[in-house]
């Protein structure tokens, strides 16, 4: 499987352990060993992170109780989803993987459903209860997730405050400050990455308002899951709220086709601070601090920023509470006990605010903490707070919608030509073709 995978980051985690004169605890925060706490032996995670160094603190921890357990992570070359069936079955069997609730349910990817392990087993006392309502599966979770994200958007504070604007509350706010930054000649009042049509910026304005208008209404989720053109008249209203930014000139599409991707580029291109609003969405925020140093425009001229709900109704924009980074076991791995066993230990309050806070992410608890830039999302109500996992949202739903607003608001290419408009679609025309997108 060499062929497959990157070099090995092997963790040698025992060696140190011993070293420094540690050996096993008896309990910590409710943590008591199962199993022979002198086993040795091997757990192989594998991923689509370069590395994950809050992973390796968590195993460190582990290696208090199971010195001679050893954990190498590896990053799978190419893309994940195509490559990690093949891996699976290779011989070098992972024991953890990176999983996708598409995955489940989905045929393409019915033998990798088929390698995971049933973690809500009662028989392996994983304490499910202290991730959120509505981001696991506890009937049949075959993955649990390490973090929890959402649609928003990075706001540099201190332009609203040099321009003498407020920070927008409301659509229609958000709507005027773009007409204000736009008559102070800045180009993008908005910005994201658009260039592919899975990650476009306008999905994450729109994708909030499709949750919300579906949520309460059970027929229309169920059309929509069913991928029925009937849906498309349910989304009419995220149609909108897209075209009227698309026809305001909320955002430039040529400069946002320079971003080269939905991370890196996007975080560097905001920390340059002549962006008022960078629209982002998963974990996009998450890596904003530690690129500041790498940032000559903003060592320069450093500035305040947060990252907020995106307000597309009049009072506020809503929190959609998504599972992100979830794990899966492998039940046909070899160690599957101590696999398990290790599993037990990261599913805690304790263990997975840790990993939440190193990485500057969402916890996936019900101790969720919206600590440093996410405080704007601890002000939403519980009414404008919704998980489509829990509530059972299909992914059908998403890729249709992100399609049709690419159409709508940033249109298809007639030809390679760059200086040739593109051909959009009207709100009228995407929910009649929903369904066909």
């Amino acid at each position: 499987m060499k062929k497959f995978l990157t070099t090995t980051l092997a963790i040698l985690t025992t060696a140190v352990l011993a070293s420094c004169g540690k050996g096993k605890k008896e309990t910590t925060e409710g943590f008591t060993p199962a199993l022979d706490t002198s086993t040795t032996c091997n757990i192989k995670v594998v991923g689509d992170y370069d590395s994950f160094p809050e992973l390796v603190d968590e195993f460190k921890e582990f290696n208090n109780y199971y010195p001679n357990v050893r954990l190498t992570y590896t990053k799978i070359t190419g893309l994940y989803e195509e490559m990690i069936g093949t891996v699976l079955e290779g011989n070098e069997k992972p024991n953890i993987f990176f999983a996708y609730t598409w995955m489940v349910g989905n045929k393409k990817y019915a033998n990798v459903e088929s390698h995971m392990e049933d973690l809500s087993d009662p028989a392996l006392k994983i304490n499910l209860s202290c991730i959120r309502p509505g981001l696991v599966n506890s009937k049949n979770t075959l993955m649990v997730p390490l973090f929890g994200r959402s649609y928003g958007m990075l706001v540099n504070n201190d332009l609203f405050k040099k321009e003498n604007l407020n920070v927008p509350n409301s659509f229609n706010e958000l709507l005027t400050v773009c007409d204000a930054f736009l008559a102070k000649g800045y180009k993008n009042p908005m910005m994201g990455y658009s260039k592919e049509v899975p990650n476009n910026l306008m999905n994450t304005v729109a994708y909030p308002a499709v949750v919300a208008s579906l949520a309460n209404n059970a027929e229309a989720l169920a059309l929509a899951n069913e991928n029925n053109a009937a849906a498309g008249a349910y989304m009419r209203d995220a149609f909108n709220i897209v075209d009227q930014l698309a026809k305001k000139g909320a955002f430039n599409v040529c400069e946002c086709d320079l971003l080269a991707d939905n991370y890196d580029k996007v975080i560097m291109r905001f920390l340059k601070g002549d962006v008022p609003m960078m629209i982002c969405a998963d974990d996009t925020p998450s890596g904003t601090k530690k690129r500041e140093s790498r940032s000559e425009e903003f060592i320069a001229n450093p500035f305040s920023y947060s990252y907020a709900p995106i307000p597309i109704t009049s009072d506020g924009g809503y929190f959609i509470d998504n599972p992100s980074k979830l794990l899966s076991v492998n039940k046909n791995c070899d160690n599957l006990d101590m696999t398990n066993e290790f599993m037990r230990f990261l599913v805690s309050s304790e263990e997975l605010n840790s990993m939440a806070a190193k990485k500057n992410l969402l916890s996936s608890t019900n101790e969720i903490s919206f600590d440093s830039i996410y405080a704007p999302f601890g002000k939403v109500p519980a009414n404008k707070t919704f998980s489509p996992e829990g509530l059972g949202f299909k992914d059908i739903i998403k890729e249709q919608v992100r399609k049709a607003v690419f159409k709508i608001a940033i249109g298809t290419k007639t030809s390679e030509d760059d200086s040739t408009p593109r051909t959009k679609i009207t709100v009228d025309e995407a929910v009649v073709n929903y369904g066909s997108f």
